[in-house]
């Protein structure tokens, strides 16, 4: 966990937080929720936010996909679904579940798990003691490295925070993403496979032959959840 010198240690409470994403395509919707899913810690600097940092964590395994199809684009999409199939596909996908040959336990529990260690903070107001009352907010822009399916790259949120204070001290912090965070599939590596965990093709392949007009390369992500000091 990275933490600031004069930063206030506080712990996510799984609870109150959830993952959602909307990849909205020409013929099919696909929606996803993961509830209760996210934990992680914080080091907040109260008088200069941007030496906060973050370790942001999302168990990929709570990930539930519901889809909204329609047969083109003159008309209306059908009833919002679960789907099963599509569900153990995206487990595939993201090689969350161990098979033989292909992904171990140990890469499965690996992949369960996304992380977002957020290193840097911009924001217009970076003292929140400086300002006054019960709850303050600030909107800022985070950035840091994030890890999925065991591949890393930089990625960047626009989030707002919601700070309560019972009198001089902070009691808690609410965080979420104001805009969808986008996040590149391909860049994860996160492709098409079997029912075995074998690899099939490439997102790219996928997108623009038998998932066309179903399937996006991006996965626009929104994030919030709750954080109390330790």
């Amino acid at each position: 966990m990275p933490s600031s010198p004069n930063g206030t240690a506080l712990r996510i409470s799984s609870a109150k937080s959830s993952l959602t994403f909307l990849m909205d395509s020409p013929l099919e919707k696909i929606d996803g929720e993961a509830a209760a899913s996210v934990s992680g810690e914080l080091s907040i600097d109260l008088e200069d936010l941007t030496k906060s940092r973050a370790l942001v964590e999302v168990d990929l395994d709570k990930l539930v996909l519901y889809q909204q199809r329609r047969g083109d684009e003159a008309t209306d999409y059908g009833e919002r679904k679960k789907n099963d199939r599509q569900n153990e596909h995206a487990r595939d996908w993201l090689q969350i579940v161990p098979h033989e040959g292909e992904v171990t336990p140990e890469q499965a529990a690996q992949n369960r798990v996304a992380e977002f260690r957020i290193d840097t903070i911009e924001t217009a107001t970076p003292n929140v003691r400086a300002q006054s009352g019960a709850e303050r907010k600030v909107t800022a822009t985070v950035s840091g490295d994030f890890r999925l399916h065991g591949r890393k790259a930089r990625q960047t949120a626009k989030v707002e925070l919601s700070f309560r204070f019972a009198g001089d001290k902070l009691a808690s912090l609410d965080v979420k993403t104001v805009s969808p965070m986008s996040v590149n599939l391909e860049q994860y590596e996160i492709n098409p496979r079997d029912g075995a965990g074998k690899f099939v093709k490439t997102i790219s392949d996928a997108v623009s032959g038998s998932h066309k007009g179903k399937l996006q390369r991006e996965a626009p992500v929104m994030l919030q959840f709750s954080a109390k000091p330790k």
